[in-house]
């Protein structure tokens, strides 16, 4: 059974919720109530919906005693009884315990690998995808950094997603992706392999990370774009490079501030997400099971091109779709990854 005590908690808190932004909280607590209301919303919602199909079970087992309403009460039995596994099964979803991150904005991530322009064509192309799928999902893309190779892929892509649930949905995307085509720089039809690297960190806010002064260095300098050619003539690209860890952040946008606001938003997305890692890694002994583990030297998919065919080798999962996955169609891909997870968490607890 589920734990009734748990979810009258659950309700009151969001009722307490509800009242107070009603009220009108202060500035100071609106972002705080704000969010924790809109993530017990849809537990709420699977709260009622459970509820209410137990009460409607319960009025149909009363109408089995009146002799012209028995037939049709136990249609209706048999009805809400087979649904009901369905909907317990959705709470227990809902009740799994989030990931803070999870209804942050996500900062992308996507670098070339093995491969060499090759490589970073792909990296175009799976820029491409991930910002089809945000344009599709009502999403919100800002391009952070973009460095172009001679042939117009992608040295390094740097991209700010902001939208409900990205980080949710996109936090299974981190990892090696593997291609396997006749590279556009290949003369003789021959098949090759490369790779890119896709990281996926959930942004962090200033009061998250804290960042001294002393920890970082900022320069500026001219930007450049492929081929070593000029975006423009103003030294308005920042570098940090943060000290203590020796992560570098570039942004070369049009405006210096702009740009240092960039890059220290980059730069608070990388340490919040290290130091996620490190404590999911002190506290979770069978990360290993899981999606999402955060590895990012992990080989996570490949793409091959002459078979039309889509691997995911996290969960088995191989779609004959490469047309429209590459078109940004990967909702059924995040779905899978999704649920395969629920279904670890629910069985380490035991549901």
């Amino acid at each position: 059974m589920l734990p009734e005590d748990r979810l009258n908690q659950i309700v009151e808190r969001f009722e307490y919720l509800e009242a107070r932004l009603n009220a009108g909280p202060s500035a100071d607590e609106i972002a705080g109530i704000g969010r924790e209301y809109t993530e017990l919303k849809p537990v709420v919602a699977q709260v009622a919906a459970w509820r209410e199909a137990r009460r409607a079970i319960r009025e149909a087992e009363a109408m089995l005693g009146d002799p012209e309403m028995r037939e049709l009460a136990q249609d209706e039995l048999s009805r809400l009884r087979a649904a009901l596994p369905d909907q317990e099964q959705a709470l227990r979803i809902a009740l799994l315990p989030r990931d803070a991150a999870d209804a942050r904005p996500a900062i992308l991530e996507i670098r070339p690998g093995t491969g060499g322009e090759e490589a970073a064509l792909f990296a175009g192309d799976l820029l491409d995808m991930y910002r089809r799928f945000a344009e599709s999902q009502g999403w919100q893309f800002q391009m952070l950094e973009l460095v172009q190779s001679d042939l117009g892929g992608v040295r390094e892509a740097v991209a700010r997603i902001e939208g409900e649930g990205v980080f949710a949905r996109l936090k299974y995307e981190s990892g090696v992706h593997r291609v396997q085509r006749v590279p556009e720089t290949e003369s003789g039809g021959r098949i090759h392999t490369s790779a890119a690297t896709v990281a996926v960190l959930p942004e962090a806010e200033e009061v998250d990370i804290d960042i001294p002064a002393g920890d970082i260095r900022i320069d500026t300098m001219r930007a450049s774009g492929a081929g070593g050619q000029h975006v423009n003539t103003t030294d308005s690209a920042v570098r940090i490079t943060h000290l203590p860890t020796g992560i570098i952040v570039t942004s070369s946008e049009k405006s210096q501030h702009q740009n240092r606001a960039n890059a220290m938003a980059v730069l608070r997305a990388r340490l919040y997400d290290m130091e996620r890692l490190r404590a999911d890694a002190e506290r979770a002994a069978d990360r290993r099971s899981q999606v999402g583990s955060g590895d990012r030297s992990e080989r996570i998919r490949t793409y091959n091109f002459p078979q039309g065919r889509m691997t995911d080798h996290r969960i088995g999962l191989t779609l004959y779709a490469l047309d429209r996955i590459m078109q940004g169609e990967i909702g059924e891909i995040v779905a899978a990854l999704t649920a395969h997870d629920q279904a670890a968490r629910l069985a380490a607890q035991g549901g």
